[in-house]
């Protein structure tokens, strides 16, 4: 296979995993980086072996020599980078949150599309061992039609340690985690025809939201719960575990703490152990996150060499950037949102 050649912009505290991931990923390699930020630029160029690096992400567009762009910034960078590479028509993948905005997310994909290039978002929780099994055994039939659904990820784990920007922005559950919680609730029961959250802030030391319950309505009539928090004390900490329970009209399945997935369905009871692989430079408790990198960035390579769609692509994704700004709408208004409109 020849080798796909890509550039990574942004060398921060994530970016580290997409690297390993991308020396693991068949048929891609990173051949340049860019950061703003000298030290992180000499960090993971030194640890990964690449001698290209650049400081202004313009001069390493006018360099070329890649067929690829990973862009691994914060959200404020992301609409600019995008369409500075629609601008050379180089693919993009673009790190989550996609944009600050529906408009500037609407944007982003237009500008792709009218330059011919994929794009798609690092949106990789669906893309997580447990979670594909629970996908697998649903479109298996073996508890028929689901009807309702329970996406919960709860937890007492300091992300501030690691993140601290994290604690300073206005938003944050919802925009940091909610967005992957809301994105698997769309992977495995359908996309979404109205939303009503509610959101608190429990911790005194940040600025964002905590806490969120949204209500979800999905096309196909099933209705489901997206629950997740940052600030639920448990008994045995579940991070970063994504706890999924599902009633169809044949039976049940409940995904629950230690990747155990047990389905009650019409061949009777099944329970099998779906705990993601320990990848030789991932370590716990994040290997389930690291492992899913992997997975959505082979996703990207194999799609990019087949010219075929991917599946969290820039237009697939509005649909979950709009479930997101939904979710605070309603919960500052209190009342339920009409997604379609949102997306017209």
């Amino acid at each position: 296979m020849t080798e796909i050649k890509g550039a990574l912009i942004g060398c921060g505290f994530f970016a580290i995993n997409q690297m390993h991931a991308w020396q693991d990923v068949e048929g891609a390699d990173i051949v340049a980086i860019c950061d703003r930020d000298p030290e992180r630029l000499k960090i993971v160029g030194d640890q990964f072996g690449i001698q290209r690096r650049y400081s202004d992400a313009a001069a390493l567009f006018a360099d070329g020599g890649f067929d690829f762009v990973d862009i691994a910034t914060t959200v404020q960078s992301h609409r600019a980078l995008v369409e500075m590479a629609a601008s050379h028509k180089i693919p993009a993948i673009c790190q989550k949150p996609f944009a600050k905005t529906l408009g500037d997310a609407k944007a982003m994909v237009e500008a792709c599309a009218q330059a011919g290039i994929p794009l798609m978002v690092h949106e990789n929780f669906r893309w997580q061992t447990p979670i594909q099994a629970v996908k697998n055994a649903l479109q298996s039939g073996a508890i028929g039609e689901p009807f309702w659904g329970r996406f919960s990820f709860r937890s007492g784990y300091d992300v501030f340690s690691g993140q601290p920007y994290l604690a300073e922005g206005e938003r944050f559950i919802i925009e940091d985690l909610g967005i992957h919680t809301l994105d698997i609730a769309r992977f495995i029961l359908g996309d979404v025809t109205s939303l009503t959250a509610r959101t608190k802030r429990v911790n005194p030391k940040i600025k964002g939201e905590d806490v969120a319950t949204i209500l979800l309505d999905h096309e196909n009539g099933a209705t489901s719960v997206v629950d997740v928090s940052y600030a639920s004390k448990l008994a045995k900490e579940p991070f970063p575990e994504t706890l999924i329970e599902l009633d169809g009209t044949s039976g049940s399945l409940r995904l629950s703490q230690g990747y155990r997935l047990e389905v009650a369905g019409i061949d009777g009871v099944t329970v099998s152990d779906v705990s993601p692989r320990l990848l030789p430079w991932a370590s716990r408790p994040w290997h389930n996150i690291q492992e899913s990198v992997l997975a959505i960035q082979q996703h990207w390579t194999d799609q990019l060499a087949d010219h075929g769609e991917t599946s969290t692509s820039g237009a697939d994704n509005l649909k979950t950037f709009a479930l997101v700004e939904a979710a605070y709408e309603s919960a500052a208004s209190g009342q339920a949102i009409d997604i379609g409109a949102m997306l017209r």
